[in-house]
């Protein structure tokens, strides 16, 4: 096959496949296939929820067509996957989207295609687990007949700046060949060059480890700032303090949730364990991340109680509920940790955060998000997510929304110090 030769289809039009299928169908055609009827129907109609794609872009898009229906499919024969791979209630991979996928494809697989896997994965999973699939259902032969490819994708929802074209591909494929064609398909995007990984495998893991060092590295300053809160110490001084040196790595402390950092280091250490090694520091990192949640709702009891503020029955406002600020991604967040906790100290809790989709937020969560704030109404108000709407407000607003005694738990810096009662 040669690059002219592609007729290209994006399996999954959610963060990640609708953003690379609209920048590729402003070149080519393309098929841009989702399993949700509803979802198709919203794009077709040039609105996309996750704000990921603004209404010009999706216009922009003169060469792609929606649709749900596999059928369709027949008609390409490069495929690019980029469903979701979540973690199960005990934080093992759930590769079941993925592999129903792949069954999909199977079907409609001919001579020649490509399957290009996107997909958080753990080494080895594409040629292991996926292309056992794609053989079963279509009767064709791996590397002889079709070929598989895994580029891992690098998007971070809500960034306006770093967007699918300017941020580095790592491109790998099965063969030479399929290897040197696929990287030259995202090349026709990708404005700031590819990286030619020596193997799927090592793409694979170049995957996981991104995001797992942001974690350990993240769960190091979580750890620090509850050291420094024990000490009286405000964490933001002592960053901003350390931060003066050339190489200090500014992280800061947090909620570590979203579909990778709070996913893809469960995907290596179930890998690591399954070949008879198990992780130490990088466990360890995602569990003390895991706790975070509880250890916050334990800070603002100990706050209230100081204050002389009735815990049980008491009105408690959690401010953002999606896993990063100015984006409506709901995916893996931590916030609702916290929410949880709460409910178990019979508080009354409401969640306002304009971002999210109401219906989506009570359908995941079983949470039901309030429309409107009312002055004088909280014994406890906890900033959790750093949306500029909460910015904008300014804290003599945010303030006027608890009751004349409460306590305002600032989780993201957004305030200074002294015009809050606690910072993570």
């Amino acid at each position: 096959m040669k690059l002219e030769d592609i007729k290209l289809a994006v399996i999954g039009l959610g963060y990640v496949g609708l953003p690379l299928a609209v920048e590729f169908a402003k070149k080519r055609p393309v098929i841009g296939f989702d399993i949700n009827q509803s979802r198709v129907k919203e794009l077709q109609g040039g609105r996309d929820h996750t704000l990921e794609v603004e209404p010009e872009g999706l216009k922009a898009a003169k060469y792609i067509s929606y649709t749900a229906d596999p059928e369709d499919l027949r008609e390409a024969n490069t495929f690019i996957v980029t469903v979701p791979t979540p973690i199960d209630e005990y934080k093992r991979p759930d590769l079941t989207p993925l592999l129903k996928a792949s069954e999909m494809l199977g079907k409609v697989l001919s001579k020649g295609d490509i399957v290009i896997y996107e997909s958080t994965v753990y080494p080895g999973a594409t040629e292991d687990d996926c292309v056992p699939v794609l053989e079963k259902f279509s009767g064709l032969t791996f590397n002889e007949d079709f070929f598989v490819g895994y580029s891992p994708e690098r998007i971070n929802p809500g960034d306006k700046d770093r967007r699918v074209t300017n941020i580095t591909k790592v491109t790998s494929g099965s063969t030479p060949e399929a290897a040197e064609l696929i990287d030259q398909l995202y090349q026709q995007i990708i404005t700031v060059g590819t990286h030619k990984a020596a193997s799927i495998k090592v793409a694979e893991a170049a995957k996981v480890i991104e995001n797992t060092q942001r974690d350990v590295n993240i769960a190091l300053i979580n750890e620090l700032a509850i050291i420094f809160n024990r000490l009286g110490i405000d964490t933001q001084a002592v960053l901003e303090a350390a931060g003066t040196k050339w190489n200090f790595l500014p992280f800061r402390p947090g909620l570590v949730g979203g579909h990778c950092i709070g996913v893809d280091p469960y995907y290596l250490t179930h890998k690591a364990q399954s070949i008879g090694y198990h992780p130490e520091i990088i466990l360890a990192g995602r569990r003390l991340n895991d706790g975070m949640g509880t250890y916050v709702v334990a800070q603002l009891i100990k706050a209230m109680t100081k204050k002389r503020i009735q815990v049980q029955e008491s009105r408690i406002l959690v401010m953002g509920l999606t896993f990063k600020e100015n984006c409506p991604d709901l995916r893996n967040t931590r916030v609702v940790d916290i929410v949880n906790e709460l409910a178990e100290y019979n508080i009354n809790v409401d969640v306002y955060d304009p971002w999210v989709d109401p219906e989506e937020c009570e359908r995941e969560y079983g949470i039901k998000p309030i429309q409107t704030l009312k002055e004088g109404t909280y014994d406890g108000i906890v900033l959790a997510v750093a949306h500029e709407q909460f910015k904008a407000m300014g804290i003599d607003k945010i303030r006027a929304i608890g009751k004349d005694e409460h306590v305002l738990y600032d989780l993201k810096h957004v305030y200074d110090a002294d015009s809050v009662d606690i910072r993570l």
